[in-house]
């Protein structure tokens, strides 16, 4: 399955951004007020320059304690971005966060972002496709 056939069976396509300069507890506000795992991070014309996620968030409050909630978010985010296009596929774009360990990846097509993948996505419509293969195979034996 493509990134772009996962894309359009998401329930929420919203795409939750945020600016570089604002402070961290904002952008902790913003993820539970929409209850998502991280934000991407735009600049004012739009590019895309990282992600906060909420693992971000936590590794850095028990490194550096809750002071680090008025850093700014280009200050904690992560900066080596892996990114997805729509002809991408699912098993490459699982592999990528499973290597890099990571949930959330920004989608990106000639350089603009167009939505964002999580692992349960992926997981999600790789089992889809798991079930309706083994629907079909029952199918066959079954003779239908």
């Amino acid at each position: 399955m493509l990134v772009q056939q996962i894309l359009k069976t998401k329930a929420n396509t919203d795409v939750f951004t945020i600016a570089p300069g604002l402070a961290v507890s904002d952008a902790a506000a913003k993820l539970s007020e929409n209850r998502i795992g991280a934000l991407i991070v735009a600049d004012e014309s739009g590019h895309v320059v990282g992600v906060l996620s909420e693992r971000d968030i936590v590794r850095t409050l028990g490194q550096r304690g809750a002071g680090c909630l008025n850093d700014k978010v280009d200050e904690m985010m992560t900066t080596d971005l892996v990114c997805a296009t729509r002809q991408d596929t699912g098993e490459s774009v699982l592999q990528r966060m499973t290597d890099g360990r990571f949930r959330h990846m920004p989608v990106l097509e000639d350089g603009k972002l167009i939505g964002v993948i999580t692992l349960g996505d992926v997981v999600k419509a790789r089992l889809a496709e798991l079930a309706m293969e083994n629907e079909s195979m029952q199918g066959m034996i079954m003779g239908r």
